[in-house]
């Protein structure tokens, strides 16, 4: 079950938030009526992490067995498409 709470509302209604996430409920925040935000308990935030190894270290072990001119990639080849840009602009 959750409950929703639009980011105006939230302001003064944490305490109460916090209690209702501490509790195992998911709460929803909203902007406009649109879902922005979502707070859950740590418990719940460590359950839908569990059990998933970071990026990092997949790609670190997959490096340590197989190199990357072995599946025909450049060593470099992740570097060329990896987007640098500060990525757009938002006006809020």
């Amino acid at each position: 079950m959750s409950k929703r709470y639009s980011i105006a509302e939230a302001g003064s209604h944490l305490p109460t938030i916090v209690d209702e996430a501490e509790a195992g409920l998911e709460i929803e925040l909203t902007r406009r009526g649109k879902p922005v935000a979502v707070v859950v308990s740590p418990r719940q935030l460590e359950r839908l992490r569990g059990g998933r190894p970071r990026f990092s270290h997949v790609y670190k072990a997959f490096l340590s067995k197989d190199s990357l001119e072995d599946i025909d990639l450049e060593n470099d080849f992740f570097g060329s498409v990896w987007e640098k840009s500060v990525g757009r602009k938002v006006s809020l």
